[in-house]
This record gives C-alpha cells, structure tokens and sequence, in this order.
C-alpha cells in the first residue's frame, strides 16, 4: 500500500500497480449519488486497488460542471481516508480553465491530476508543450499526461512525450492510444522514473512485460481485486501467473468497450447491484444486443452467476 510518505517523495514512485478510473453513479434527476460514491471508493480500497482516479473518461468528466469535480474529488479522498493515493481527473481544452481547476482539486485534497491532452482544439507538439508547462505551473501535485487520442484527435506521439517529461512536475502518462508498438517507443523515450500507465485493461499485461509499472483500469470498477493481483503479478515478474488473471478476464476487459465507454461497465456495475445504471447526455444505456454481450462476459468469467471475486 502506498503511504503518505511515498506519496512526499519527488516525482511520482507511488503510480504502480491498478488505478482505478472510477464511475460517477448518478441518481434518477442526474445529480451525484454521493452515497454511492463512498461505497464504491470503500470497496475499490477493500479489495487491495492502488490508487483511485476519479473524474476521468469513465466518470463522464466532460458532463461534470467544474464544481461537481471537485465535489466528486472530496469525497473520494474523503473515503479513502488516506489509504490509496487519489489522482483526479482535470482535462480540458482550455488551458485557463484547466490551471484553475488544478489548484481547486489540489486544495480538495488530490494527490495527483490526470490531465488529458485537450480535445477539439488539436494542438501542436509546441500546443501540448505549453499547454502541460502552465498546467504544471499551476500546481504543487504530479501531472499525469493522458493520451487517448480515439477521444481527443490528437495522439502524442513519444518524442513529444519525452519532450513533456521533462517538464517539471510532469511525471507519468496514462498511454491509451492502443498501439502496443507505440507503448514499446513510449517506455524507450522516456527518462527512468517517469511512470508509463497503460490506458487499456485488455493490453496492460503486454504493456507491463515491456516494462511499463501499471494500469489506470475500467474493469477494476467491476473487479478491483482481479486487476490489482494481475499488476502485482507483472511487477513481482510472474508473468504466468498474470497470464491465467488476463485470459480469466479478457472477454469482460473487450465486452466493456462493445459501445462508448462508461456505458458497458456502467450496465454491468448495476447488474452487480453496485449502481443504478443513469448516465448523462449525450450518453445513454448500451442496445440490447451489448446488454447480452456483456452479461455473457460476466457469466463466463464468474463474475455473476457464482461467487463473485472483489
């Protein structure tokens, strides 16, 4: 477990093993289900996660007012209590908007902030440059560059991470372009101590033999336990062992994506009794079609149908 003395140290040592990129559950109106997001921060830290990412891609961020972003963060810290590192979504494309979010989440008690690489806008390397240097000026927390330019248009590519890496404060990326090649140039680009996260559940064992230290997870919504042991595995070098947790859950990992992420685990959180499937618009529930796809998934792997892991 990492602890707060770690998370002291410079640069960012304690961004290993599985972060979860956790839901927002809303209520039937579309306001925060509060409630449940302390249970589903209780029961992520019971099953032995790493870390919590709050307000990314699978909490629907880009639906979050700038307020209910920081409310989500407090109360994720406020759950945790100190046992994992909380590292909280704080994307956006306007570098103004993103600098003063930074110093709100900042005094909401993260430990971290996953910035994702400005949508829309289409940046230049020189764009991201100066869009990650003010970013890291902002605050006093360790930047995580988030690159997932099936969301953004935008992919950045290893030479301009290395480029990013050196600013200060800079210290990790979360790498969802779902290039395993690119991951390899990646982690060759990168100066040591800079932590390389996969973006993608179903590449982190490939990712993690190439030398990259974790993952930032939608499946450990639905089992933290499963993805924390697949990462100790990697990290403590078993990769047999990782193999057997990967082929167990690889059909659940691709069902989750079978239509626009956070809508798959969202329906399956519900179907486990953990949520009430609400999301916001333009995002709606999965087609009938997905709904017995991912069921089917959760059956074969146990996850319903029998004792079901964390």
């Amino acid at each position: 477990m990492n602890t707060a003395d770690d998370r002291a140290e410079p640069g960012a040592s304690w961004l290993r093993g599985c972060g979860t990129a956790l839901v927002t559950p809303f209520v039937a109106d579309g306001s925060l289900d509060e409630t449940r997001v302390r249970a589903l921060v209780r029961r992520q830290i019971e099953a032995g996660i790493h870390f919590l990412v709050p307000c990314g891609t699978t909490g629907e961020s880009v639906t979050l007012t700038r307020g209910e972003k920081v409310r989500v963060t407090e109360l994720v810290v406020e759950a945790a209590g100190g046992a994992v590192p909380v590292v909280a979504g704080c994307g956006g494309n306007d570098t103004a908007e993103v600098r003063a979010l930074a110093g709100e989440l900042e005094a909401a008690g993260a430990d971290g902030l996953l910035v994702v690489t400005p949508y829309y806008n289409k940046p230049t390397p020189d764009g991201l440059f100066l869009h990650y240097t003010a970013v890291a000026e902002a605050t006093g927390l360790p930047v995580v560059v988030y690159n997932v330019p099936g969301r953004t248009g935008v992919n950045v590519a290893p030479g301009t991470l290395a480029r990013l890496a050196s600013i200060p404060g800079v210290a990790a990326v979360k790498e969802a372009a779902g290039d395993i090649m690119q991951m390899g140039r990646v982690l060759k680009a990168v100066p040591e101590g800079f932590a390389v996260l996969s973006g993608d559940d179903a590449a982190v064992l490939a990712a993690m033999a190439l030398g990259a230290h974790g993952v930032i997870s939608v499946a450990s919504n639905q089992i933290p336990g499963p993805m924390a042991e697949l990462c100790d595995l990697c990290l403590a070098g078993d990769f047999a062992g990782a193999r057997r947790v990967h082929n167990r859950w690889l059909d659940l990992m691709d069902a989750n994506f079978c239509e626009t992420n956070p809508g798959p685990v969202k329906f399956a959180m519900a179907e486990m009794g953990l949520l009430e499937a609400h999301y916001r618009l333009p995002l709606t529930g999965i087609g009938s079609e997905n709904r017995r796809r991912v069921m089917e998934a959760m059956r074969a792997s146990g996850l319903v149908g029998s004792a079901a892991p964390a």
